[in-house]
């Protein structure tokens, strides 16, 4: 992808134009990371080979747009798309032992959000999460939380590095417990 420079006398339609391009491209660009060019290892948040294990492309694409975020600079972004790949991974977990009324509105059979959530995830005898999951959960929670719902918070990156090896301990144990690795 190449950058146009403009000059303050550049035309309204070169202006609008390279404005179409840069939209395209920030629409495009991550649907065409494969899984084996972006890893743990390279600056992302989650290794996509992990992803790749579960043959769920939704997970798949979740961890592309979060892992394209955080290289791009995009914390914001990031922590929503952690927040979404958190959320699906416990209901995946819920799903694959029968436990799904535990996370559904008895009347329409919507799935919780996050916080009720991460509670019932916490709340769950049937398993045992690990020590470091148990007590960062509710972290996890709260960066996906300020990052969408608070017009003042601006994530940076300690924030999400400070909590990336929890985040991976987190999504894989739920993975692993929905049997999708």
């Amino acid at each position: 992808m190449t950058q146009k420079v403009f000059s303050v006398d550049a035309s309204a339609k070169d202006r609008a134009q390279a404005g179409r391009d840069l939209q395209f491209a920030l629409k495009t660009t991550w649907a065409n990371v494969s899984a084996d060019q972006s890893s743990l290892e390279e600056g992302g948040v989650f290794p996509f080979v992990t992803l790749n294990q579960t043959k769920r492309g939704y997970l798949v694409s979740v961890g592309k747009q979060m892992n394209g975020c955080f290289k791009a600079g995009w914390y914001d972004g990031c922590a929503v798309m952690m927040r979404r790949l958190l959320e699906t991974s416990i209901i995946e977990a819920f799903e694959a032992r029968g436990l799904e009324a535990n996370i559904q509105d008895p009347l329409t059979k919507d799935f919780f959000q996050l916080t009720p959530l991460v509670n019932a995830a916490l709340a769950e005898t049937s398993w045992n999460l690990p020590k470091n999951v148990r007590k960062y959960l509710p972290d996890l929670r709260d960066l996906g939380h300020k990052s969408a719902h608070n017009r003042y918070y601006v994530a940076k990156p300690p924030d999400i590095d400070k909590l990336a090896g929890v985040y991976r301990e987190a999504v894989e144990a739920f993975l692993h417990l929905g049997n999708l690795l």
